[in-house]
């Protein structure tokens, strides 16, 4: 074969393979490209929800189920009770492979005054990547590892008082607004979580100035099975002018063996108090207010769980915790700590807490108690069971 059908034989071949990945090329975009509609690619509709129901008993003299001091005689205090906790409805919806929308409801509320209660998450969701998803609506803000948790795993008796003082200052649970957040690296072990809201809780007609709260929440998973997220946020409620929170957090998942493992979360965060301020200037009896500065209230806790992987037909685990906190809603101006201790046993009979009964006692003291009030120390008995669906 001489030199020219040589080099014709190469260009034969290489034309043949050059068509060859060409059509390679048309097929995995054909099915790509046949679709001309996305209105409904994708298209899901879901729904789930969880139960909660306890018994509670008061374990102090003289105290109600609530830790409220009464006098002794007083026959309306209620010691003991059984209650649901949570009724919770989740519906989502995917409207195709980008949008979705989220509804979760918690019925339980209407078993007593439901304003500005009932509907808790209500977001539209756009997801372009792994690295970039945008939400609008009422959700949770990302502000600590709390609101990284799904709503409906409750581990212990409830979420932290921490939780709930944030809460009620509008640093975090249910609020309006819209939010942005991602993975920063490819490999996902670096996390963002950013946005703007009312901050003035949950189901509000409008906000009630017009500033408007901004968080911003990195993660990182600086080891295996290691979690680190760090917190920082600005805000105002009404006219209390605008305040600062910040907070720090740290879980970890260890196996100990085949069987035990060992879950361990705590966190720190120190935020203004917008309630406390705000009450204390509409006192005309205060001379001198002091600044919003000094109303701050700050507190950590730690949560240990332990569990042992029975995997057995019926019973799937077994968790003992213990959570221990301190929360101060004042510290500098009018310091009352407030610490809470809470063992816990958990039987779980469905993998992922689908199934399970808890049972513990919560244990609070106060640095000063103020009689006839909530503020007293005191022990609660409880059973509950929840059920995911």
């Amino acid at each position: 074969m001489n030199l020219k059908n040589k080099l014709s034989f190469v260009f034969l071949v290489v034309l043949v393979n050059f068509n060859f990945l060409l059509a390679q090329q048309r097929d995995r975009t054909s099915s790509t490209d046949s679709i001309s509609n996305y209105s409904t690619y994708k298209r899901a509709l879901s729904f789930g929800g969880v139960m909660q129901t306890r018994y509670v008993y008061s374990l102090t003299d003289n105290t109600d189920i609530d830790g409220k001091n009464y006098i002794s005689s007083d026959e309306t205090a209620i010691t003991n009770t059984f209650t649901v906790k949570r009724a919770r409805i989740l519906v989502k919806a995917n409207i195709n492979d980008h949008f979705s929308a989220n509804i979760l409801v918690n019925l339980a509320d209407f078993s007593g005054n439901p304003t500005n209660k009932v509907l808790e998450n209500a977001y539209i969701k756009y997801s372009q990547s792994n690295y970039f998803h945008v939400q609008v609506g009422q959700f949770r803000p990302a502000f600590g590892v709390e609101d990284a948790l799904s709503v409906d795993v409750i581990r212990t008796l409830d979420f932290s008082n921490q939780y709930y003082s944030f809460g009620k200052n509008g640093w975090q649970s249910f609020q309006i607004g819209m939010s942005v957040f991602g993975d920063l690296t490819k490999k996902g072990d670096l996390r963002y979580f950013m946005g703007v809201y009312n901050g003035n809780n949950k189901t509000q007609k409008s906000d009630d100035n017009n500033g408007k709260n901004g968080y911003l929440r990195l993660e990182t998973d600086i080891v295996k099975n290691f979690t680190l997220g760090a917190n920082v946020a600005t805000g105002s409620i009404a006219t209390s002018g605008t305040g600062y929170a910040y907070g720090v957090d740290l879980t970890a998942r260890l196996p100990l063996s085949n069987k035990f493992q060992l879950l361990l979360m705590a966190e720190a965060k120190i935020g203004s108090n917008f309630l406390e301020y705000n009450a204390a200037t509409a006192d005309d009896t205060v001379i001198i207010k002091s600044a919003l500065s000094d109303y701050n209230m700050h507190g950590f806790y730690f949560l240990p769980t332990l569990k042992y992987d029975l995997q057995s037909k019926r019973i799937r685990a077994i968790e003992f915790s213990s959570r221990y906190e301190y929360l101060d809603d004042n510290y500098k101006l009018n310091s009352n700590a407030r610490q809470t201790i809470i063992p816990n046993l958990s039987l779980i009979f469905a993998d992922d807490y689908y199934a399970a009964l808890q049972m513990g006692v919560s244990i609070d003291w106060y640095k000063k108690e103020v009689p006839l009030t909530t503020t007293n120390s005191h022990n609660l008995a409880y059973v509950q069971l929840q059920i995911r669906f």
